[in-house]
């Protein structure tokens, strides 16, 4: 049958893959447990048949705030075959945030993970007009658990069995089914309503790009409330995969080497914490080892695609991987064949070393309004070109604006913005074009990379712009920078607040004889500081004059999504920084020395 429709991957199961053992796993206690397709098309129909039970009709929303676990895939097939619209929300918001969402999107019910977020959500309901229920997928004391919706339909089935099946045949491809509020890195979210259509021609166009199959089995890493790894979940789906939820972001390792698996999607912030660790691994060899090592890693950062670099350097390459790329597969289970990246800017170099090390990234682009892929790299030539983030994928048109802007037209696009139809004529013209918001140029007519996001642009009081991506990217190639923010919108020069990496500081102030047992004395140590400026002017080398990073401030926080600098998926939350920071620019701005 056509594969319109996100609920229509179900039938696909019937059709195709119904003796699979393991087309979903998650871990409890411990332990994979494992769900066959039977019991995924049994549980997503119990589930419909409660939800009908209960009242739902087509177009109410349902929410769900969860880590990554089969129980989702449950709720969000079962929704969809009743006509319902699927709000998945990140784990990692405040009570205010949740009721932000909750309320707007005017949701009924709410399915949350564990005891913390039943609590949060389950506070609510009095607060929020249409919020009528939270149900939990863990046992939670006082809290409703996903079964009894579960042994609803089971006991309802034969009632709604029949009105179901006319239901989805009702259900069109450009019916909207879901809701995602995007991260707002720069303010306030969006609701961004998605169709059927939008989500499931990506999935296809996807699966043609990866090329995962029945006997293959996909990590699921990221937060499967955003857009990007529900595509890659339903494009798994789509090709017979076998899907496995990591247990959490600690136990990626563990979880690697256990299933072994063929695929996973990752933001490049993960991969720059396992290209480090590596790193560090190789600093704590010695004698031929260590040489060995890094001669193995330079071989890598001079990696070129199709033997560009020659025979010579193909046969430095081959023994390369024999003695120390081998063994970073080895570690990622030994069966990779792609990792899908996205989210934000990949450090080229990450490219050529993973690449160079049989690991291949397939760098990607695209949006929560653009279902989620616009551009991709492919494994192979005409349409792989690593440093760029590839060509369009199936189904999808780009062109760039005379401003540098990237459009993007096709099936992929959103339907619009809930509840607002003036920021929807904004971003979407008469012609069906959706403004993205970035800069970028293509490359021989065909790649696409990416410059700068148009709202990230700032302008120096001479009038100049600058583009603090590209900058903060160059600078975290050091290890002893996690995360930056380049900043200087109207000042005379460009600068850099600077949230160093404390486990490789630490080290250095121990090998240099520095008192390293406080963050905030570390930071203000004037060797520390003059050796972050050495740091800061190297890489000032290869920037113009405007781009230079003039002044720089240290600051003793660790960044990340929970103490919120960060969105969810690990990209800088500027205003917040900016307003948590505020002295500190102040001071930044206020003093008159800059860097040699």
């Amino acid at each position: 049958m056509s594969i319109t429709r996100t609920f229509d991957l179900l039938q696909k199961y019937k059709d195709n893959y119904f003796q699979k053992e393991d087309a979903l796993a998650g871990k409890v206690n411990g332990q994979w447990v494992k769900y066959s397709s039977v019991d995924y098309i049994n549980n997503s129909n119990f589930i419909s048949y409660g939800l009908l039970a209960l009242g739902i009709k087509k177009g109410d929303k349902i929410a769900t705030i969860s880590n990554n676990r089969p129980e989702w895939n449950f709720i969000d097939l079962g929704m969809a075959q009743t006509g319902a619209i699927h709000v998945p929300i990140f784990t990692s918001l405040d009570k205010e945030g949740y009721k932000i969402i909750l309320t707007h999107a005017e949701v009924k019910f709410v399915f949350v993970s564990d005891k913390s977020l039943s609590n949060k959500i389950s506070s609510l309901v009095d607060e929020i007009a249409t919020l009528e229920k939270v149900y939990s997928f863990d046992d939670v004391p006082g809290i409703d658990n996903w079964k009894a919706v579960l042994e609803l339909g089971k006991q309802n089935e034969h009632k709604f069995k029949t009105e179901l099946e006319i239901i989805k045949s009702e259900i069109i491809e450009t019916d909207a089914v879901t809701l995602i509020y995007t991260s707002g890195t720069t303010g306030n979210s969006k609701g961004v309503l998605l169709s059927h259509r939008n989500l499931i021609s990506n999935a296809k166009s996807a699966s043609e790009v990866f090329h995962l199959q029945p006997h293959h089995r996909y990590l699921s890493i990221l937060p499967i409330c955003h857009v990007g790894e529900r595509m890659g979940n339903y494009q798994s789906q789509y090709s017979g995969c076998s899907i496995y939820y990591a247990e959490s972001l600690g136990s990626i390792s563990s979880d690697l080497l256990d299933i072994k698996p063929h695929g996973f999607g990752a933001v490049p912030r993960i991969l720059e914490k396992v290209y480090d660790k590596i790193i560090d691994k190789g600093e704590k060899l010695s004698g031929i080892k260590r040489k060995l090592f890094f001669w193995a890693i330079n071989i890598g950062l001079q990696y070129k695609v199709n033997g560009e670099n020659g025979m010579w350097y193909e046969l430095k390459l081959k023994l390369a991987n024999k003695i120390v790329f081998s063994k970073w597969r080895e570690a990622m289970g030994g069966n990779i064949i792609s990792i899908g990246v996205g989210g934000a800017a990949l450090q080229p170099r990450l490219e050529r070393v993973f690449w160079a090390a049989g690991i291949k990234l397939l760098n990607m682009y695209g949006l929560t309004e653009t279902s989620p892929i616009i551009t991709i790299n492919r494994e192979t030539s005409p349409l792989l070109k690593l440093g760029t983030v590839g060509a369009v994928i199936d189904n999808v048109e780009l062109k760039i604006a005379a401003d540098g802007e990237i459009l993007c037209k096709g099936s992929n696009v959103m339907i619009g913005y809930y509840k607002d139809d003036e920021a929807t004529k904004l971003a979407i013209d008469k012609d069906g074009w959706f403004y993205t918001g970035d800069i970028g140029v293509l490359e021989d007519g065909k790649f696409l990379r990416i410059t700068d996001r148009k709202k990230e642009l700032f302008k120096l009081s001479n009038g100049k712009y600058v583009s603090p991506q590209a900058i903060e990217n160059l600078f975290k190639e050091s290890v002893f920078i996690d995360q930056l923010m380049v900043i200087g919108e109207g000042e005379k020069f460009t600068s850099a607040i600077i949230s160093p990496d404390f486990d490789s500081l630490k080290k250095w102030c121990r090998e240099n004889k520095i008192n390293a047992s406080d963050k905030e004395q570390i930071i203000k140590e004037p060797q520390v500081i003059a050796y972050y400026n050495s740091i800061v002017n190297e890489f000032n080398r290869s920037l113009g004059s405007d781009e230079k990073v003039k002044r720089l401030r240290l600051v003793g926080d660790m960044w990340s999504a929970d103490s919120g600098e960060l969105s969810p998926t690990l990209k800088l939350k500027r205003r917040v920084i900016m307003q948590k920071y505020s002295t500190v620019v102040a001071e930044i701005f206020s003093h008159n020395e800059v860097l040699g």
